[in-house]
């Protein structure tokens, strides 16, 4: 009976994984008492195959799912629908209510024919023995047995807490529960008494951006943690995870952030092949609608680098909703997990965004500054000036106001407070961080984060005429031109580098620097030149375009 009640209330099983004869434990080592013995995988075919019962349970339930995830988005539009028809009275409420829970009823009746479905399937009863063992117990041979199963992530065990004592050795303070610091944006308006009155006046305000962010702005912000667009994705989700697990032998992993979310990763370790750049972590933090199972972990992995891939919060297995607080603890956990369960060394990680990605990753460079170095793709400087493009003018102040108190992604900012080595990738045909139309290559803003990341480091070369002519070589939107450009200026490579090694060995390597203030002009537009050039790289492509492996390049440092 207690079987039965677990196939009951146990998580829906997808897939199980093609065992290889490497991962299988050997013969000689005793089973502990809360082992238990996984079959052979040739005895069952890789994709999961429910039982009749269940398959069809599992339908009426997944549809039951659907309507209510459409019903909750549509809740504003019915309430004053049936208000205006005046269908919120009592005596129409009760009558709605009986129907409400004889459909329950019925739900529940559906979930328990589904576990019996389950409870006939040996298939079924396997795993939730492997999973309630390991829940008991979580030993190295109970974790590699349930890893072979594709299945409801709610129900998988913490891998990694971010209070375990050792992950926290190396921080500074390290977060709290209320999670970790965040730059904070300036006031408004400032100078201006912070009287009751003036907090009075502003909270229509605060509580309308309030409400504007929490509904349309998050969702807006990341399609991707709409349950509807997820259940879309799932096939695609659940091929790319047998991808990852099957052929590049991928390790997945449930850490808990400090804000109680639960997130998802997925870990690939190259250490052990011939390639050196295996030795190498590329953490990577995906675009607004990206999951690591189909994103731009698979760029990295081409290239041969030992990777981790992580959900935002909110998508796929990953609970929670995607704020930039949530984000960066999110973040922050993963860093943590790299560094103190993986085992590599800061100067050993690479943080390779995409697009919104860029956040997270810059968030992580500014916490953890000795991290190897910084890869940006397809990214942008702040999100204000991308937000107020598909917003009415006329909402000006509110999307203003809205983004700096809630949604508040300040790379440009974060970036800044980062020492070590950075690429920016810009796609020349991006249609998404542009501003105008993305034939229009210098309203790209990842234009303004080269230029405020060099703005910050090198102030004195990036003066009136240095940066007028990398505004010039911005305007480039080929190769061809490009080369163009920078032939014109007549610039020499071998003596900027000989300025900058010797300004760095005289006054070391920390930003900013003052290297070009007793320059000449044309010295400094070479220098500008030189510098632009070395931070960021023209893809010609789309912003969505995959991007190739022979593109995927290590930043340039001194």
């Amino acid at each position: 009976m207690a079987k039965l009640l677990s196939c009951v209330l146990g998580p829906r099983l997808y897939k199980i994984y093609r065992e290889r004869d490497s991962e299988r434990a050997p013969s000689s080592v005793p089973e502990t008492p809360t082992s238990v013995t996984s079959p052979p995988s040739s005895s069952w075919d890789t994709y999961y195959q429910p039982r009749a019962l269940e398959k069809h349970a599992d339908s009426i339930l997944a549809l039951a799912s659907v309507f209510w995830s459409i019903s909750y988005y549509s809740s504003p539009f019915a309430f004053f629908y049936l208000y205006r028809k005046g269908y919120l009275s009592l005596s129409k409420v009760v009558p709605f209510s009986h129907y409400a829970g004889t459909l329950l009823l019925l739900l529940a009746g559906v979930a328990c024919l589904r576990g019996i479905g389950r409870w006939t399937n040996p298939q079924y009863r396997q795993f939730i023995t492997i999973l309630e063992a390991t829940h008991r117990n979580q030993s190295a041979e109970n974790k590699r047995q349930l890893a072979n199963y594709n299945f409801d992530f709610k129900s998988w065990p913490v891998d990694f807490h971010w209070e375990e004592p050792s992950s926290r050795k190396e921080s500074r303070g390290g977060p709290s529960r209320q999670g970790v610091a965040l730059l904070r944006p300036e006031p408004l308006h400032r100078g201006t008494a912070d009287t009751l009155l003036n907090r009075v006046k502003k909270l229509p305000c605060q509580i309308t951006s309030y409400l504007v962010a929490h509904t349309l702005g998050r969702r807006m912000l990341y399609p991707g943690s709409v349950y509807l667009l997820q259940k879309a994705l799932m096939p695609m989700l659940l091929q790319g995870q047998a991808r990852l697990v099957e052929e590049c032998n991928g390790r997945r992993a449930k850490l808990l952030a400090c804000d109680g979310n639960e997130i998802d990763t997925m870990f690939v370790d190259r250490r052990g092949t011939a390639e050196p750049q295996g030795q190498k972590l590329v953490i990577c933090c995906e675009g607004n609608a990206g999951f690591y199972e189909v994103g731009c972990i698979s760029t990295p992995l081409e290239a041969g680098y030992s990777v981790l891939g992580w959900n935002h919060p909110g998508f796929a297995g990953s609970t929670g909703v995607p704020f930039p607080q949530n984000e960066a603890n999110a973040m922050d956990v993963v860093v943590q997990f790299a560094i103190h369960r993986l085992g590599f060394q800061p100067q050993d990680i690479i943080i390779y965004a995409w697009s919104i990605g860029g956040f997270t990753a810059t968030w992580a460079a500014m916490s953890y500054p000795d991290i190897s170095a910084v890869i940006l793709d397809a990214s942008f400087d702040d999100l204000v000036p991308l937000a107020l493009k598909v917003m009415p003018d006329s909402w000006r102040g509110l999307v203003t106001r809205t983004v700096r108190q809630h949604l508040n992604l300040n790379n440009a900012e974060q970036l800044c407070r980062y020492q070590g080595p950075v690429l920016l990738i810009r796609r020349t045909k991006d249609e998404i961080i542009t501003t105008t139309v993305p034939e229009d290559i210098m309203s790209n803003r990842g234009n303004d984060l080269l230029l405020k990341l060099l703005q910050y480091r090198y102030p004195r070369v990036m003066a009136e005429e240095g940066l007028r002519v990398v505004r010039q070589w911005l305007e480039a939107s080929s190769q061809l031109e490009e080369a163009s450009i920078y032939s014109r200026w007549e610039v020499e490579e071998d003596w900027c580098l000989s300025v900058l090694r010797s300004y760095q060995a005289e006054h070391g390597p920390d930003f900013p620097w003052s290297v070009g203030e007793d320059m000449d002009a044309d010295g400094r537009q070479q220098l500008a030149l030189f510098l632009a050039q070395k931070h960021l790289y023209n893809f010609e492509a789309t912003h969505c375009t995959p991007l190739p492996a022979q593109n995927f390049q290590m930043p340039w440092h001194l």
